[in-house]
């Protein structure tokens, strides 16, 4: 079993415990009682120049502890005052040492669109992250068949959330694409053993048309990394351990910004 497999698995369990605190109808009901998204999250994507989704990480598989303080508030402001577009939040509690309350705190503290980072596996955890406040989900296609993934964004048209679809080969591009995805994130980092091809995203991009939003996931180490991104007509990136790492983390997404403009 490998590691994105295992995570699946936990969260099966996760959200089986949920459902016995907050059945599935009664989460459904209160994500109807939101106020139904605008789908902010991909209108923040779609701007001119080089959209920034900045995370909120506590902890990975690959990397173990990376803040072990951890004042997920401050960092999201910080974020924000620097020019972040959106902000991406772990709420995978056993990998990530994520929280719930994290992305619900957040969504009330920022004004930028919030995307609730997670391993969807069940419809209950679209409706669970329009209750915390998020604009958008992820899914990932290597966790869900193509008529999953259909449902899942009929579920998130329903309320208004945007999804950000996660692909890492050509075969879960087509996948995503035939899905009807709008908005396709190539994730550098291969889920499956955390190995991390830093070029993979520069190199898909040429199979994701124009009329979708592509979005580069995880890798981004350098300067060096993000231009390329830029010069390969990525539409957004997302920039979790770099900015998280960072001495001062305003600073540095500013600077990034800047060399991206």
């Amino acid at each position: 079993m490998n590691i994105l497999e295992k995570i699946a698995g936990h969260t099966k369990i996760r959200v089986k415990k949920a459902k016995e605190e907050i059945p599935f109808e009664k989460m459904k009901e209160l994500a109807h009682e939101k106020e139904k998204g605008d789908l902010s999250f991909e209108k923040a994507l779609k701007k001119q120049g080089l959209s920034f989704i900045c995370e909120c990480k506590k902890a990975s598989p690959s990397k173990g502890i990376i803040a072990e303080y951890f004042p997920y508030l401050e960092i999201a402001k910080d974020y924000e005052e620097a020019g972040a577009d959106c902000i991406s939040v772990l709420t995978e509690p056993e990998w990530f040492l994520g929280e719930n309350k994290y992305a619900r705190e957040i969504a009330e503290n920022v004004k930028i669109p919030v995307l609730r980072k997670d391993f969807t596996v069940d419809p209950y955890m679209i409706y669970e992250a329009k209750y915390l406040g998020a604009s958008a989900v992820l899914l990932i296609v290597s966790l869900l068949s193509k008529e999953e993934i259909k449902d899942y964004l009929e579920i998130c048209m329903e309320l208004g959330l945007s999804a950000l679809v996660e692909t890492h080969d050509e075969t879960e591009i087509d996948i995503a694409l035939s899905a009807g995805a709008g908005i396709i994130g190539v994730n550098n980092r291969n889920l499956k053993d955390f190995s991390v091809d830093n070029t993979l995203a520069s190199r898909m991009r040429k199979l994701i048309p124009g009329d979708a939003v592509f979005v580069s996931e995880s890798g981004i180490n350098s300067e060096e990394d993000i231009k390329r991104v830029r010069d390969a007509g990525a539409d957004a990136v997302l920039i979790g351990e770099m900015l998280m790492k960072a001495p001062d983390r305003k600073e540095t997404l500013k600077h990034l910004k800047e060399i991206t403009a």
